[in-house]
């Protein structure tokens, strides 16, 4: 039996209509994760059409397909207001790779098998916050809400879990530059994330503490004049609450308590990003609202082939910009249904942010990228966030631990559109002083995530 094609106008038709009558829930000819459960794949839920950029765009565009300024046209609704400005304008340059449609491409297994299995289970209390359905327990695992269908149900499973893995330590790079391109500022540290709740893998679990959801330290590694600065954010499971902000300045030789309200301050020195905008949900997410679901469509987005494993340091290609070097070149493919999600900052009155936009891929609930406007309404700065899964490279124990794929970010552009900066990460095998990349690690609470690490950090 032969699947029925559907034509681009049934498809623009049925998502319009689909989110005017409440009807959100992913999928198209089928619910997406009915199509998950039964073969680890995506693509009953969807037609052809979008499944295939060739399909899509009738043949004009396709895998292996440059996207720059002579024909980003043909694709500019399925990108961003900024990104197509970016092509179009600044020399910004995205390569066209096929679509992922096995689910296992777009997540860690275990976190991905823990949706399927607690499907149902979610449930709001009076306050907001995710419980089992039917208890007041924390959730236990994975995307509490696949089939979501509201903006809310969208949002929350990835203010539980941004990195998915029970635990992860991040090296990255980043470098900040001006409007051409040109470095100001060159950063190497370590990103630290233990769940506290939501635990799949690591003992206990799923809670290591029930009134947390997790403990977050940022650490600076270089270059020298930054290296030690450290921040420690521990998480209230409730999302009302702020989380407790410690910092170890090394020129204070001590822990130090900072006001937790304040995000949105560069996290470093010329950095184009916010404590508040990291993985785009950095706030707990009842401090923000208003939520709405503004749309949902197809779009171009990076879930695959963005890790360059066969440089050293995993450094990305660069391109864009007047001297071909401002922006990430990233690897983008077809998503075939992405939410568009608006939130307000309600809880910060004096919020630079009068709102964002955000672009989950419907598929599993990931945000990729973020739009930030001013307090006029203007749009101000886009963080867009790319992935990769990364196979375990021979010799290195860490990633085999548990056989779980260290799926991840690998890179990302943050780009302050109103003076041009952009700030440019990238994930790398290890940072300054020896830190190195790892998933589902089982020493990373005691070594990074309490104060007494934090004073060791930076000493």
């Amino acid at each position: 039996m032969h699947r029925i094609k559907y034509d681009l106008e049934y498809t623009r038709r049925y998502f319009l209509e689909s989110v005017a009558r409440g009807a959100i829930g992913a999928g198209v000819l089928m619910p997406v994760w009915d199509a998950i459960a039964k073969t680890g794949d995506v693509s009953a839920a969807y037609p052809e059409e979008l499944l295939s950029i060739e399909k899509y765009t009738k043949g004009r565009i396709k895998p292996g397909t440059v996207i720059d300024a002579s024909n980003v046209d043909e694709v500019k609704d399925l990108l961003t207001p900024i990104q197509y400005q970016e092509i179009k304008n600044d020399g910004r340059i995205i390569d066209i790779v096929e679509a992922p449609t096995d689910v296992i491409q777009m997540g860690p297994k275990a976190f991905l098998e823990a949706t399927d299995r607690n499907r149902g289970k979610g449930a709001f209390d009076e306050n907001g916050n995710i419980v089992v359905k039917g208890t007041a327990d924390p959730w236990i695992g994975g995307i509490p809400f696949p089939q979501a269908t509201t903006a809310q149900e969208i949002i929350v499973g990835h203010a539980l879990s941004w990195g998915r893995h029970d635990s992860l330590g991040y090296a990255f790079r980043e470098e900040e530059m001006n409007g051409s391109g040109e470095v100001q500022y060159k950063y190497e540290g370590y990103w630290v994330e233990v769940q506290a709740t939501s635990r799949v893998i690591l003992d206990p679990k799923p809670y290591l503490d029930p009134k947390k959801t997790r403990y977050n330290t940022f650490l600076y590694t270089g270059p020298a004049d930054v290296a030690g600065t450290s921040y420690l954010n521990i998480w209230s499971y409730d999302q009302r609450e702020f989380p407790d902000l410690h910092g170890f300045i090394p020129a204070f030789k001590r822990v130090r308590r900072f006001p937790t309200n304040q995000r949105f301050e560069p996290v470093a020195p010329g950095a184009s990003a916010y404590l508040s905008d990291t993985w785009e949900l950095g706030d707990p997410y009842l401090t923000w609202g208003n939520f709405k679901v503004l749309g949902k469509k197809p779009m171009l987005l990076g879930p695959t082939g963005n890790w360059n494993y066969k440089d050293a340091n995993w450094s990305p290609v660069r391109c864009g910009g007047k001297n071909g070097r401002k922006y990430v070149r990233t690897k983008f493919s077809l998503a075939p249904e992405v939410y568009v999600v608006e939130m307000e900052p309600v809880k910060y009155p004096r919020s630079p942010y009068s709102k964002k936009w955000l672009y989950f891929d419907a598929r599993v609930l990931l945000p990729h990228t973020q739009i930030m406007f001013d307090r006029r309404g203007q749009m101000w700065k886009q963080w867009e966030q790319s992935y990769d899964y990364l196979k375990p490279a021979e010799g290195d124990p860490f990633m085999e631990e548990t056989g779980d794929i260290g799926w991840s970010w690998v890179v990302l552009n943050c780009h302050d559109i109103q003076v041009g900066a952009n700030g440019a990460w990238w994930l790398a095998p290890s940072s300054a002083g020896g830190y190195r990349t790892m998933f589902n690690g089982k020493d990373l609470y005691e070594n990074f995530t309490t104060l007494q690490a934090l004073q060791q950090l930076g000493a």
